[in-house]
């Protein structure tokens, strides 16, 4: 019965690639479509991209100013701007990626496809901005004279699964904003939260060495540094900074609970998307 059940199962994910590699040429559209409109009528284009990191960069520097926070020898501004790629990316992903069905209603309306590929486009199309920002913390790292090591051989992993991550988000929220809205006018606040329960502005480095070193909540530190930890974007921003800047492989005992809790969460997203799929045209 097991051995059925997992053959079962491995055919539906062989099926769910091959349906969405049959519309890859529809994806490229849709994320080339992305692009354009976002920027099209905006007079500094990707110039946005470019601003969003860096005026972050400068605030939360001034903020460092006043509340020391200590940054194991690495210069805070490159420190936060390494934080803010993969924040950033997860961010965004997430926040337009939930709004892609709806803003694509009058495509479902018409035709047949797998709807996933919107969340899914919506996510990759992202990874355009990166490389904006991949372009100026080399010159951050050049001016402070810090070079890469072979270990940034691991960031293509950790983008991936950071967009993994952005995804469950993006198709949970995207079904339900089909049915209640307030999903994405919620998602915003919500995000603009996570990013304080994240290492974004301070390492977590700060976090380990308070709860697991001082035990600053007495019985209960290695819990709330385990339930820190499953957020995904705690162990990225972490294995980001440490390969990028520090010339360090990822560390995994801050790593496997966000990887555990994405793995369990990515398929269950999956499926509640597919359920819903059937009354996009209809309702939306």
């Amino acid at each position: 019965m097991s051995e059925t059940a997992g053959h079962t199962g491995a055919q539906a994910r062989v099926s769910v690639w091959r349906e969405l590699y049959a519309y890859r040429e529809l994806m490229l559209t849709l994320a080339w479509k992305n692009v354009i409109v976002r920027y099209k009528q905006a007079y500094l284009g990707l110039v946005w991209a470019v601003l969003k990191p860096l005026l972050l960069m400068l605030i939360f520097s001034v903020v460092k100013g006043f509340v020391g926070i200590e940054t194991g020898g690495i210069p805070y501004p490159v420190l936060a701007f390494a934080a803010l790629m993969p924040w950033i990316l997860f961010q965004e992903s997430a926040s337009e990626g939930v709004n892609s069905v709806v803003g694509n209603a009058a495509l479902i309306r018409k035709i047949y496809f797998p709807r996933e590929i919107f969340p899914i486009t919506a996510t990759l199309t992202k990874l355009i901005e990166l490389l904006i920002s991949f372009a100026i913390l080399a010159a951050l790292m050049a001016y402070y004279q810090m070079a890469p090591t072979w270990q940034v051989l691991w960031v293509p992993l950790i983008i991936a699964y950071t967009l993994l991550a952005a995804l469950i988000i993006s198709l949970v929220g995207s079904a339900i904003n089909v049915y209640y809205r307030d999903i994405g006018v919620a998602l915003p606040v919500l995000l603009q939260i996570a990013m304080y329960l994240s290492p974004v502005i301070y390492p977590l480095s700060l976090v380990k060495q308070r709860l697991l070193e001082d035990q600053a909540a007495g019985a209960w530190s290695d819990w709330l540094y385990l339930i820190y930890t499953l957020n995904p974007l705690a162990g990225i921003i972490d294995a980001f900074q440490r390969t990028m800047l520090h010339g360090q492989a990822p560390d995994l005992a801050s790593l496997w609970p966000g990887m555990l809790l994405t793995a369990l969460l990515l398929p269950l997203s999956y499926r509640l998307f597919k359920r819903a799929e059937s009354r996009f045209a209809d309702v939306i």
